[in-house]
């Protein structure tokens, strides 16, 4: 068994040997709370869940850091904009993050640190790089020097005579206008903290070398994030825990993003979907669904075609699964398997390939369907534990007690809904018993201007919520 992963800084897929044998750690830039999510600001928690269900399904005990980025320039504006204080910003918006999480399934972080709760390690962190000729004060600033780090922009792959760092407000005295901010003075209003340069409040890069080093030490396995955060971020994350002594991350993998008409789905642009919002809408499972079935390394186009696609995927498999539980009395009383297919595990090894594994899921969903037909129930429950097991690694057991009442379209008034379907069905099924056919195609043509899905089985009929 290899695990293969992508790796932005060798530009190629990697054996991926961990550090430790039997453990692997990770640390994921998590949420910057100065608003509420978008499904762009989750598909890369979800994604990075997959990841760690794929390690711990291998063996692998997981470490899995996500931190919050409780302080910056953006949480300082909203605060000034709506005359509210800053960490009242951060902690609601903090909850709306996690409640976005909870909601898609992620497993809950390892540790999830905040940024301001690691105040003391930053200023050591900024101490020993001024020490080792990295770092100098300006103004109550503290800088990093980007030319005393020879492997500066080795992650983004640019070249230093073209680099436009960018520089935030207040940033004076900088030696080289590369240079980027350890440590931001104090304006007046603002959140500060005491520091050997005079109060004043961390820069966002070195948030996330600090809280890395204390969680995971001088050198773990992955560090992750989107795209976009390759440059600046990642890069100045590097050059401050290398210049101070850390090997850091050996292994670097980003994510894609979640695009609208072909842009980076961002506040900014005002074309940004709210988690809280799409949950009211769509179930959360098939939100799950549609973000974390790409491949981690591909853009998705948000549309609302594309989430009706996936929501008839994945109702194929709860109709699979719901077969097999009628004709077990309880889907719920078959365990998953021991082991996923060969095939499915093999996808996953080479750089967590879920669409081609998504693909032994249905392959395996026809098969137990095939088994049903020809009443076949052991083969049919074969079927359904690997499907269980498979599903299991994704995130997206229906049968799972995370997901239990999800239907997302009034649950509390489901059983009132099948009383009254059920008496419909009586209804055409005693037409069809008098031979009186255009009775029975009548009703089930009036049901399915209902939304509803009939299917004739050996158990009689059933029903189902069709397609949106």
């Amino acid at each position: 068994m290899t695990i293969r992963l992508y790796d932005t800084n060798a530009r190629q897929i990697r054996d991926f040997v961990p550090l430790q044998p039997g453990c692997v750690s990770i640390y994921l830039c998590g949420a910057t709370v100065q608003a509420a999510p978008h499904i762009g600001h989750i598909r890369s928690g979800l994604n990075f869940d997959i990841m760690r269900r794929w390690f711990e399904y291998r063996g692998l005990r997981t470490t899995f850091i996500r931190n919050v980025t409780d302080i910056d320039d953006k949480i300082i504006a909203k605060s000034a904009e709506q005359g509210r204080p800053w960490w009242s910003i951060g902690y609601e918006n903090e909850r709306a993050f996690t409640d976005g999480y909870q909601a898609l399934g992620c497993l809950p972080p390892t540790y999830e640190p905040r940024a301001t709760g690691h105040i003391t390690e930053m200023v050591e962190m900024m101490r020993g790089l001024i020490e080792r000729g990295h770092a100098y004060e300006a103004d109550g600033n503290v800088y990093f020097a980007v030319t005393s780090f020879p492997e500066y922009l080795g992650l983004s792959n640019q070249e230093l005579d073209n680099l436009l760092q960018p520089a935030g407000e207040g940033e004076t005295g900088k030696r080289d206008p590369r240079d980027f901010a350890l440590w931001k003075t104090a304006k007046p209003g603002e959140p500060s903290w005491e520091s050997p340069w005079g109060r004043g409040r961390p820069g966002w890069h070195l948030e996330c070398s600090a809280m890395a080093h204390k969680y995971l030490g001088t050198v773990f396995d992955v560090h992750g994030g989107g795209l976009d955060l390759i440059f600046p971020h990642h890069e100045n994350e590097i050059a401050q825990a290398k210049a101070y002594g850390d090997e850091f991350a050996r292994y670097w993998v980003h994510n894609a993003w979640v695009t609208m008409s072909g842009e980076k789905m961002s506040k900014s642009l005002g074309n940004s979907v709210l988690v809280s919002e799409m949950v009211k809408r769509w179930r959360p499972i098939v939100l799950r669904y549609y973000l974390g079935t790409p491949h981690y390394r591909s853009m998705i186009e948000y549309s609302e075609e594309a989430l009706r696609e996936a929501e008839s995927a994945f109702a194929r498999i709860e109709g699979f699964i719901q077969r097999v539980g009628e004709l077990t009395g309880t889907a719920g009383a078959v365990e998953p398997a021991a082991e996923v297919p060969p095939a499915f595990a093999e996808a996953m090894d080479d750089d967590l390939g879920v669409p081609q594994a998504l693909a032994v899921v249905h392959t395996t969903v026809r098969q137990g369907n095939s088994a049903l037909a020809a009443d076949d129930k052991e083969a049919a429950v074969a079927r359904l534990a690997e499907v269980r097991a498979m599903l299991g690694v994704l995130g997206l057991d229906p049968l799972d007690p995370h997901w239990a009442g999800d239907t997302g379209r009034g649950d509390e008034l489901n059983g009132v809904v099948d009383t009254l379907v059920r008496m419909v069905l009586d209804q055409r099924e005693a037409a069809r018993a008098r031979k009186d056919w255009p009775t029975a195609d009548a009703i089930r043509d009036q049901l399915g201007q209902s939304g509803l899905v009939i299917e004739d089985g050996p158990q009689g009929p059933r029903w189902s919520l069709g397609p949106r």
